[in-house]
């Protein structure tokens, strides 16, 4: 039995690639939700006139990868601090957001944030948005798989790869292999 989760931590090639490391995941797709244009393009979402933010479909197995686990890696391999932007991405369409799929995602969400801010692990209050699910559209297939297929890049040695390292450092046991 797996569960479904759409979240969004700026950019969604961050996000897919660290998800994509989890043991209890089965599926990660990049896509675009919570905007007014049925099927908007990449090109489209980049311009922030949709209302779309750049997410990740996460199917997971909640037996092996329980969703609160889930936010806790979320919540700590994007800032969610600043309204509107993770680093240089600026714009509504890299906001933080979780789109729950139910009352007990929406209550486990609220009970994250409240653990993470209660830590103090951000120094700042935690902006993140929480919504009912939207429509979830598949983003492009060039998308698919980005940081596995360009590793060597600008964006992903400068962005990804530091978000890759402090999940393999964090949450060790939760890799599908070893770090």
């Amino acid at each position: 039995m797996t569960e479904t989760a759409i979240l969004g931590g700026g950019c969604f090639w961050c996000t897919e690639a660290a998800f994509s490391e989890l043991q209890g995941v089965t599926a990660v797709q990049s896509g675009y939700a919570g905007g007014q244009v049925a099927n908007p393009s990449y090109k489209q979402v980049c311009t922030g006139v949709t209302g779309h933010a750049e997410v990740v479909q996460v199917i997971f197995d909640p037996a092996i990868l329980p969703f609160e686990d889930l936010l806790r890696v979320f919540f700590t391999i994007h800032d969610p601090t600043t309204l509107n932007r993770q680093g240089a991405d600026i714009g509504s369409q890299y906001r933080s957001v979780i789109f729950y799929q139910s009352p007990a995602q929406h209550a486990a969400a609220e009970k994250i944030i409240a653990e993470f801010e209660t830590a103090g692990a951000w120094g700042r209050k935690i902006v993140t948005e929480l919504s009912p699910a939207p429509v979830f559209y598949r983003a492009e297939p060039e998308h698919d798989q980005y940081f596995a297929r360009n590793p060597y890049s600008g964006y992903c040695n400068a962005v990804i790869t530091p978000k890759i390292s402090k999940l393999r450092k964090v949450f060790a046991a939760r890799l599908r292999k070893p770090a």
